[in-house]
């Protein structure tokens, strides 16, 4: 950890950011992006210049999308809600108890009205999407985001979570899956361990034993593309009271193994190892 709140995210902008330049825009010729699953880890992330690099490193190694459609664990609501269209929306700051510097943050991305309408399309009449007309991107989209694409100049659209049922998630991921052959990068964002109440943060060092059981059951399912297995977690996973004492953190993979070409195929784990005993790890999907 830094003493002064974002100073690494702040030489990453000065140092590793313009590396932006380089990247050159998605093509058809390119096909489809990957859809992706990532521990977005909270606006202290801003802190770790480790957890900073892997993530700008991933989406350097990708072109450049038309768009970002992301599924947050911070957004449940029913009927399936967009977040607003509208450039610059202001974000939520949808934490507490962090320095005065993450609430400042901004992160003002083109409008996506385009984007919005090719979501609406992919829904079936009985999972119409609702267009929330003020809300923002929440933490579970913006912090990853300013990392990847610091330079926000790609259209970002948050879309929330309406049940916990896997089937029903996968379908909706399903839905989305041709926008990844038109350049849209679906992202579902959470965290691979999410037991915050029995977190030790004065040992960050520590990872508890029902931390490092889950992730391993998860790395093993996920190499060998069970999502049988990943659907069954509640089951079938150790440790699952305490990593995950509610599900919102995981269950957006299930948004995207819908929308990867094949529902069970291996998973590509990008980034893994703990932070403060919470399992980082993340993924990605053909």
């Amino acid at each position: 950890m830094t003493a002064r709140p974002g100073a690494a995210f702040d030489a990453f902008l000065q140092t590793t950011a313009p590396r932006t330049a380089d990247r050159r825009a998605w093509t058809s010729d390119d096909g489809p992006l990957p859809a992706l699953y990532l521990s977005h880890g909270a606006p202290n992330l801003f802190d770790e210049p480790e957890w900073i690099d892997q993530l700008f490193t991933w989406a350097q190694g990708m072109p450049t999308p038309k768009g970002i459609l992301i599924v947050s664990a911070h957004w449940e609501s029913a009927p399936l809600m967009l977040s607003s269209p509208e450039a610059a929306t202001p974000l939520v700051y949808d934490f507490g108890g962090f320095p005065a510097r993450y609430f400042q943050e901004r992160y003002e991305t083109p409008e996506a009205t385009a984007m919005a309408a090719r979501v609406a399309a992919a829904m079936p009449d009985d999972e119409p999407v609702h267009q929330h007309p003020s809300r923002g991107l929440d933490h579970g989209a913006w912090v990853p985001l300013k990392v990847m694409y610091p330079d926000g100049d790609v259209p970002v659209l948050q879309l929330s979570i309406p049940t916990h049922d896997p089937d029903r998630l996968m379908e909706i991921g399903r839905r989305l899956r041709p926008m990844r052959e038109e350049g849209y990068l679906i992202i579902g964002s959470g965290f691979m361990t999410h037991g915050l109440p029995y977190i030790d943060f004065h040992h960050p060092e520590r990872v508890p034993g029902w931390s490092s059981d889950f992730d391993r059951w998860a790395a093993e399912s996920l190499a060998r593309g069970d999502i049988d297995a990943l659907a069954r977690y509640r089951s079938q996973a150790p440790g699952l009271p305490y990593a995950h004492p509610t599900v919102d953190h995981y269950i957006p993979l299930f948004v995207t193994y819908g929308a990867a070409t094949e529902a069970e195929q291996p998973a590509e784990t990008v980034i893994d190892g703990f932070w403060f005993g919470l399992a980082k790890r993340s993924f990605q999907l053909t």
